[in-house]
């Protein structure tokens, strides 16, 4: 009978049971977390619609600036012209940007909720940019908004999402100049508690102040 040469190395065993698992394990969860890594962008942009914002070109609008998105080529003029008033106002009248905010004008119901706006007029998600929606193309929408994102700039996304409501949302009706005589509550409390506030601490001394609420 010929000698098994295999067992002395001169020709591979072949692999069962539990030690070939143990050598295809690692190389299989490899793969799963890469496929898994590379579906995370997907997912998000199917299911997280906010983060279109990132891209909103792929998501079938057209980009007037690098800035300023619309799903409405014809009012192209009209949205750089409310984006362009509301920068300008509140750089001068509540603080300066770090950086400039991307958004996406709306005319159809449709494409704001592509952007995930849901039942709201007017939406900012943090640094991912903000979509208004066919009925938000007004300055004081413009201008609420972009309060909401030096709000996220000044105070970070942390502070923000724990502040109070009365400072947040205040804030942004106050000082955008809302020219709505009386909000539906609790808003228009949230305006008056804030206009007290400010009152109180100052425009010089408003954002420092903030951080302390």
């Amino acid at each position: 009978m010929r000698p098994d040469r295999r067992g002395a190395g001169l020709l591979p065993r072949p692999a069962h049971g539990h030690f070939a698992r143990m050598r295809l394990e690692p190389t299989l969860l490899k793969r799963v977390a890469l496929v898994a890594l590379l579906c995370v962008p997907f997912a998000a942009w199917a299911f997280y619609k906010p983060v279109r914002l990132l891209a909103p070109s792929l998501a079938g609008v057209s980009c007037i600036t690098n800035e300023v998105c619309t799903d409405a080529p014809s009012r192209s003029r009209d949205a750089a012209q409310l984006y362009d008033e509301a920068i300008r106002f509140v750089e001068a009248n509540v603080g300066r940007f770090e950086s400039r905010p991307h958004v996406v004008f709306c005319e159809s119901e449709a494409c704001a909720q592509s952007f995930g706006l849901g039942r709201s007029t007017a939406k900012t998600t943090g640094p991912l940019g903000t979509v208004f929606g066919p009925r938000a193309w007004k300055p004081y929408y413009v201008r609420h908004e972009f309060i909401h994102h030096l709000q996220n700039e000044r105070l970070g996304m942390y502070r923000l999402h724990r502040g109070p409501e009365w400072f947040i949302e205040g804030m942004a009706y106050a000082l955008s100049e809302d020219p709505r005589t009386e909000l539906a509550e609790p808003f228009e409390q949230y305006r008056s508690q804030f206009d007290a506030w400010f009152r109180s601490v100052g425009k010089e001394h408003m954002w420092e102040q903030a951080r302390k609420l």
